[in-house]
């Protein structure tokens, strides 16, 4: 059987900073504190970054004795115990980076996480809190009079909202890219040996801004997981009106890349599982295009900056786009065509004109595809409904682009085929179907018109990623149902937390101001966000643009040249040909580059080819090593848990949040329901959830019992060991909108509920020494498991002593969580088998004398 690629799953989790004077020593391991690395930071040089990795991975009484000797060999006399030489600075989940202003460098490190997302079995975190240390020592240190006004700059980007990270999963690429990977034969790839696999310590660095959330799906007692990741662009970022357009290499303002992932929560296997992946794209017009904020006006005039009659600008945006995703590229353009004075309708024409000429050198097969549709237009008429007319848009999209699933077609859509499955588009491969292509959507600020298309093409593609599950009979979802409320909630949240990095508020037009069921309070709600976005974009927005630029990396500060607020404009930052010569220009004509046409339509980045396979590296792992045992990493047998943090549970879910209450009615979530008929109204009481979320936190905050202090403080010890702080369990997109779990008398009442009533007993009592010495051998069990390999005894030579081997008592040689092995059957049982299946066909065999015999008794006793 050959070799299977398997992501890393275990990897360094858990840090701890030591400081003496002339160095930090950074002690990181993974969950179960078996492995640890050491990474030593130079603290004497006053303006470089000195760092060593020794390389080598330490057991936990190596790190005890380790740091035992930094102690001794650091105290200011030989000998004395009451001044310590090595002392713990804090304790971190990760490491953002390192940076530098004016003076010597910082380190970020990441000291409180939470759980928001599960994809595979691999935790997405959400960054909750961050710690800057300064790493020179104060009697190296150089002061710098500008040191701290760019530390306030800098720290004005808040890391602890929509900063999210993963471990083992990469988060900065597609579903579709990471199975991708995993499928690529393993002999083309470039591999290391198990001697040289720690040569680099394997630590988290955040790239980007990123928004994740989910829900679960239950599908009478089937959990699916609803998961959608919005990946922003770190390229031309900027806020609303400083930030239009696209700069000179085709980087466009306020890109994002939105992401829905389903997956069967029953199985978190990559290569077991079942998941389905839709992406699809947001960004501003890819022309040189502005607005001028200073005629305080709340439509400022839109500008186009320069001429660009070969669309230059928009050739490499497309470029980039067919590379990334492949053909066919569909443009949704939502911006007003008819208006008494020009104000958007100057975009349209450009955007027209552009793609039209670009469109006449691509072959026919792969040209851009133009949807211009005014949807504000739309929205005034009373006689048209817009998400009709967006269905039908959606309907379109989806057939031509496809969606991603890792599992080939169910047997039961081949026995019922629908007509709309059998004209999907995409790229159809034994072991599933692949996107080729992406929609991408725009209007003016890609906020709100945006915000609503994509639910709707999403809504579109969620009822073909269902049905290619095995989960509903037809593709079609329809509106009022559990599970399009949970999804519209989602992009509801995700369209918040984007409009405001951008805009500086909240959506002012959500899916149920377009379908026209708002209350009418949300008419004076979209007036103050109106407010709110106007204020943030003419008075706030210059200071986070400096911030921005700063934490990307756009503008350096150097010594002997204009600080970052003595800038007229930041223009020349974002547009690197005002500072030197214009590279070699692409032909007008042949703007594509050439190993992406050849491939299409699939993406070039997903295909096997010598310049991607560079970028991939292959470490080899026994196959029952911790770094890839999922089983462990993800259920943890070695750690005490309850009910209350796990969060499968705690996260959102169809059947506690918006199911019925009442006995008798449909529970399944694609049953169309009244509003009052939901656990959760459509329209939302949202001072109910907040006032809800307040008692959570009040509980929560409450002191805990002094056993619960002890056990606490007596686990820091300088192992490293430290226990999480996760906070409250959410999966959602946004912190603005805390993850309701009911209505708020219940979800007070679950919280003050006691312990011993809920379980039995009372934690707080301490457990017997019975019960204690029952765990202790239960952890043992769990942490010797599968370390002994039967197919080689050279691996069998190296176990130590102490572990325990099992013997399979069941009639399977081989009984475990990753193989199975069938029980032999003998030859006259498989007979009877073959019997009873040609019986069943009408296929009877011939009676022997056994058999009528027992017949002719049979008969005798019944009726003689």
């Amino acid at each position: 059987m050959p070799a299977a690629a398997a992501p890393i799953i275990s990897s360094v989790q858990k840090l701890v900073l030591y400081e003496t004077r002339a160095r930090y020593f950074l002690v990181g391991s993974n969950h179960a504190e078996t492995k640890y690395r050491v990474l030593k930071i130079d603290r004497t040089e006053p303006k470089d970054l000195v760092i060593i990795d020794d390389r080598h991975v330490y057991t936990q009484q190596e790190v005890r004795e380790l740091l035992g000797r930094l102690d001794l060999g650091n105290r200011t006399k030989m000998g004395q115990k009451g001044s310590s030489g090595l002392f713990r600075a804090v304790s971190a989940f990760g490491v953002v980076g390192f940076v530098r202003f004016l003076e010597g460098y910082y380190i970020v490190l990441i000291t409180k996480r939470r759980k928001m997302a599960d994809i595979g079995g691999h935790a997405i975190y959400k960054i909750e809190d961050t710690n800057m240390i300064y790493i020179p020592n104060d009697s190296v240190r150089i002061s710098h009079p500008d040191e701290a006004r760019y530390l306030r700059i800098f720290q004005n980007v808040d890391l602890s909202s929509n900063f999210y990270f993963s471990y083992s999963y990469d988060l900065s690429h597609s579903l579709q890219y990471n199975l991708t990977v995993l499928r690529m034969p393993l002999e083309m790839l470039k591999s290391e040996t198990t001697q040289t696999r720690q040569e680099s310590f394997d630590i988290f660095e955040d790239e980007g801004l990123i928004t994740q959330g989910g829900n679960e799906l239950l599908i009478y007692g089937r959990p699916v997981y609803v998961t959608l990741i919005a990946r922003r662009s770190s390229r031309f970022a900027g806020t609303r009106f400083l930030k239009r357009g696209a700069n000179c290499e085709g980087d466009v303002a306020n890109e994002v890349e939105t992401e829905q992932i389903l997956c069967d929560a029953s199985v978190m296997s990559f290569t077991a599982g079942s998941y389905s992946s839709y992406v699809q794209v947001r960004g501003s017009v890819p022309l040189y295009w502005s607005q001028d904020i200073s005629t305080m006006m709340p439509k400022p005039p839109i500008t186009l900056d320069q001429a660009d009659p070969f669309a230059h600008v928009a050739a490499l945006h497309f470029d980039q786009m067919l590379q990334r995703f492949g053909s066919p590229i569909i443009v949704l353009n939502l911006v007003k065509e008819r208006e008494k004075r020009k104000h958007e309708r100057i975009l349209s024409e450009e955007l027209v004109a552009a793609v039209t000429y670009l469109n006449q050198f691509l072959p026919p097969e792969h040209t851009i595809i133009y949807i211009p549709w005014d949807m504000a237009k739309y929205t005034k008429s009373k006689l048209c409904n817009v998400l009709d007319r967006l269905n039908v848009i959606a309907e379109s999209v989806v057939k031509k682009t496809g969606f991603f699933v890792n599992r080939p077609d169910s047997y039961c859509s081949i026995l019922r085929p629908d007509e709309k499955w059998n004209e999907l588009g995409g790229y159809v491969i034994p072991t599933g179907r692949l996107q080729t292509g992406v929609l991408r959507t725009n209007c003016v600020d890609c906020l709100d018109r945006t915000n609503t298309a994509q639910f709707m093409v999403g809504k579109c593609a969620l009822a073909y990623q269902l049905y290619s599950l095995g989960l509903i009979d037809k593709p079609n979802l329809q509106f009022d149902t559990d599970a399009v409320r949970l999804f519209e909630e989602l992009y509801e949240d995700h369209g918040d937390t984007l409009s405001l990095q951008y805009g500086g508020s909240q959506l002012v037009h959500r899916v149920k101001t377009y379908r026209k069921i708002a209350p009418w309070t949300q008419h004076s709600k979209d007036i103050m966000q109106t407010l709110s976005r106007y204020y943030s974009n003419a008075f706030s927005d210059a200071d986070r643009q400096d911030s921005i630029n700063l934490f990307l990396g756009v503008f350096h500060p150097t010594e002997g040249k204009p600080h970052l607020w003595e800038l007229p404009t930041d223009f020349y930052l974002h547009h690197k040909n005002t500072m030197r010569l214009l590279p070699t220009r692409r032909s007008y004509t042949y703007w594509w580059t050439p190993e992406v046409i050849k491939h299409l339509p699939l993406p070039y980045d997903e295909v096997i080819c010598a310049a991607n396979l560079k970028k991939l590296v292959v470490k080899k792992f026994h196959k029952y090593e911790e770094e890839i045992d999922i089983h462990n990493e993800f259920f943890r047998p070695y750690e005490l848990s309850s009910f209350d943090d796990t969060f499968c549970l705690a996260m959102t879910s169809s059947a506690r949040d918006f199911m019925p209450k009442t006995v008798g009615i449909d529970p399944s979530p694609f049953t169309v329901r009244k509003p009052d008929e939901t656990g959760k109204s459509v329209l939302g009481n949202k001072s109910n959830r907040e006032e809800a979320v307040l008692q959570r936190k009040t509980a929560a905050s409450a002191p805990p019992p002094p056993s619960e202090e002890a056990v606490s403080s007596s686990s820091e010890d300088d192992s490293g060991t430290d226990r999480e702080e996760e906070g409250s369990v959410s999966q959602r997109s946004t912190p603005v909108k805390m993850t309701d779990l009911g209505d708020s008398a219940k979800v007070t009442e679950n919280v003050v509920q006691p312990m011993k009533e809920v379980y039995g007993i009372n934690l707080s009592d301490g457990l017997s020494e019975e019960d204690l010495s029952i765990y202790l051998r239960f952890v043992q069990l769990g942490q010797s498991q599968h370390k002994q390999d039967k197919s080689s005894q050279q691996f069998c030579s190296r176990c130590p002593d102490g572990v325990i081997k099992l013997t399979p008592i069941s009639a399977f040689s081989q009984d475990n969580i990753y193989e199975v092995q069938p029980p032999k059957v003998d030859k006259k049982s498989t007979e009877i088998f073959h019997a009873h299946i040609q019986a069943s066909q009408g296929i009877m065999q011939p009676l022997g004398k056994e058999d009528t015999s027992m017949y002719r008794e049979y008969i005798r006793n019944r009726y003689l």
